[in-house]
């Protein structure tokens, strides 16, 4: 303990005299955090929208007004010409082209259907989607408006878990997650590999420090530091984003602490194969990519195809959003997250043997 004690000052030394390192450490998460939390949304607001009204009714006027008066719409100038308004449409002026038929209100009052035509700019085709079902819902309302007829089947949504259905709440729980993960994997690795270019792994390779100590002390300094960051992030998710935290945050801690000795493995491992630290930042970028297209942050894992569903099983940071999203938002206990727990595990023992085994100390 003393050896791995005086090993422990000495990288904590090294950290905090390395002004490169001092702003990835402390001042970059938080503005990743900040800045991704209100950027990584898929909601769509003040969807640029021209309206064709060909009947000049009350009833169309009431479509048009309740358009305009939600946050999802932002009505331009209305004209009666479709040529004009395909062309607006080609320039990217609007997004959207609603073309409200003659004869609405006579043939509503009638008991009638009328179809309202919505021409979509489905480039981005995710966006189009969610523009169309706004579009959708406020039209649904207006004809429960001014239906005169019996009511139908009504829904009576309860929104569990996210009662004001906020974007941010989804998401920071696992850019949170991103945070924990740059610091176990890319400063680790980059921190053993320094020692490389710098000429001190041989220094520290005559000495008679075992390779355990060695590995403890390399990796130790920055899960301590993972978790202190970890601990910031949840103060600024609560305080700036009011992201609920129904569940045990010991639980969190705990599992977090799991988390990190993939992460930390994982980054030994990659400083164990490359000699620079430009090679390990090439490295451990393409991992995460991978692992963070495939974690379920942007995308639900089950909309993905089968073989992807797969591979997100030996996904670490797979398992760790879905552990902090159920913890926080659901007050998940450990028996609900024995899975993801058991699978942390397994990659923690694994990518830690294999790290310890890449990594040869050599005595001269």
């Amino acid at each position: 303990m003393r050896i791995i004690a005086i090993i422990l000052r000495k990288e904590f030394r090294q950290i905090f005299r390395n002004r490169a390192m001092l702003p990835i450490l402390f001042v970059l998460p938080v503005i990743q955090l900040l800045v991704l939390s209100y950027a990584a949304t898929f909601e769509v607001r003040e969807t640029p929208l021209v309206v064709i009204d060909q009947d000049r009714s009350e009833t169309s006027r009431a479509l048009i007004a309740r358009l305009d008066a939600s946050l999802y719409f932002q009505i331009g100038e209305q004209t009666t010409s479709m040529e004009e308004a395909e062309r607006a449409l080609l320039f990217g002026e609007v997004d959207m082209v609603m073309t409200i038929p003659s004869g609405l209100e006579r043939d509503l009052g009638a008991g009638q259907p009328v179809i309202v035509q919505v021409v979509l700019d489905a480039e981005d085709g995710a966006t189009a989607g969610i523009v169309q079902s706004y579009a959708t819902q406020i039209i649904n309302q207006v004809n429960a408006d001014i239906s005169l007829g019996p009511p139908g089947i009504r829904i009576a949504p309860s929104h569990w878990y996210n009662p004001n259905l906020e974007y941010t709440t989804f998401m920071v729980p696992g850019i949170l997650v991103l945070l924990v993960t740059i610091i176990g994997t890319f400063l680790s690795a980059m921190n053993v590999v320094r020692e490389k270019e710098i000429g001190t792994i041989e220094q520290l390779n005559v000495t008679p420090i075992k390779r355990y100590q060695f590995v403890v002390a390399k990796l130790l300094p920055f899960w301590i530091i993972g978790m202190a960051e970890l601990g910031v992030g949840l103060v600024i998710a609560k305080i700036v984003f009011s992201v609920p935290m129904v569940g045990s945050l010991w639980l969190v801690f705990a599992l977090a602490g799991l988390y990190l000795l993939v992460m930390l493995g994982l980054g030994l491992w990659i400083s164990t194969l490359t000699d620079t630290q430009q090679q390990a930042m090439f490295v451990a970028w393409f991992l995460m990519v991978i692992f963070i297209l495939l974690s379920g942050l942007f995308t639900p894992i089950d909309s993905m195809p089968r073989w992807a569903q797969i591979v997100t099983e030996f996904n670490p940071i797979a398992h760790f959003i879905e552990i902090m999203r159920r913890i926080l938002l659901k007050g998940a206990g450990f028996q609900d997250v024995t899975r993801q727990t058991a699978a942390l595990a397994i990659q923690a023992v694994l990518m830690l043997t294999l790290a310890v085994r890449q990594y040869q100390k050599r005595t001269g």
